[in-house]
This record gives C-alpha cells, sequence and structure tokens, in this order.
C-alpha cells in the first residue's frame, strides 16, 4: 500500500519537457495566426477612419444648418468661436484623431468641391498619397 502511494506521487503533474513542449506548440499556432490577424488590424483602422469622417461629417452639417455656413474649424464644432446660433457642442466627446493617432484635415471651401468641405486623414503612413481616407 505504502508503495503504490509513492509511485502516484510521482506520476502526479507535468514534466518539463512536456511544459516547453506545449509553449512551443502554442509559440507555433501563434506565429502562424498573427499574419492573418495583422490584415484585420488595418482594415479595422481603415473602418473607424471612415466611420470618425462620416460622424465628424454630419456634425459639420449641423453646424452649417445652425449657422449658415461652415465652420472655420473643426475646434468650432466642440467650442463657440463667436457664431451668433451656436447650438454645440456638436461633437460631444471632442475632436477624435485618427486611427494612427493624427489629427482629421479639415477644409473649407473645399479643393475638390468648392460649395463644400473636405475632411480626410492622411492614413496609415501619414503621408499624402494613396492610402488617404476622405469625404470625397
Amino acid at each position: 500500500m505504502m508503495r503504490e502511494k509513492k509511485q502516484r506521487q510521482h506520476k502526479e503533474g507535468f514534466t518539463l519537457i512536456e511544459i516547453l513542449l506545449v509553449v512551443v506548440i502554442i509559440g507555433i499556432l501563434a506565429a502562424l495566426a498573427a499574419p492573418r490577424l495583422g490584415g484585420r488590424v488595418k482594415d479595422a483602422q481603415i473602418s473607424a477612419a471612415r466611420s470618425d469622417i462620416n460622424a465628424i461629417g454630419v456634425a459639420i452639417d449641423l453646424y452649417e444648418m445652425d449657422n449658415g455656413d461652415y465652420p472655420p474649424s473643426l475646434q468650432a464644432l466642440v467650442q463657440n468661436s463667436g457664431a451668433r446660433n451656436w447650438k454645440g457642442p456638436y461633437l460631444k466627446k471632442g475632436l477624435p484623431k485618427d486611427p494612427w493617432g493624427n489629427d482629421y484635415i479639415y477644409q473649407n471651401p473645399g479643393a475638390n468641391n468648392p460649395q463644400s468641405y473636405d475632411l480626410r486623414t492622411m492614413g496609415p503612413d501619414g503621408t499624402a498619397s494613396g492610402d488617404d481616407i476622405a469625404n470625397y
């Protein structure tokens, strides 16, 4: 009886080699899955930027309906800059940054449509290039 108890005590638990093997397998699986998830992060950031641009665009349009003109800057959406019919703040959470930590770029009148405005972000690379996200 005593002998069985000693043998059982030695067989319980995992050996260091078994634990290391499991850690290596998990590492290999993570290395295989990481590149696939990387593309999803970029897609999510682009979707978030488009959503922000749409939300800021709605706030700009509300400002224009209340005041008759587009705001002089995005700051005018969260803080009255002298507009007589200002009914804001038009963005309750303040001015968002793009998903890459940069400010959104607002241009009034818009270069692409002089009767409107341009709103954009430079995208992941932070430079004016083909990956810019805009309302036009």
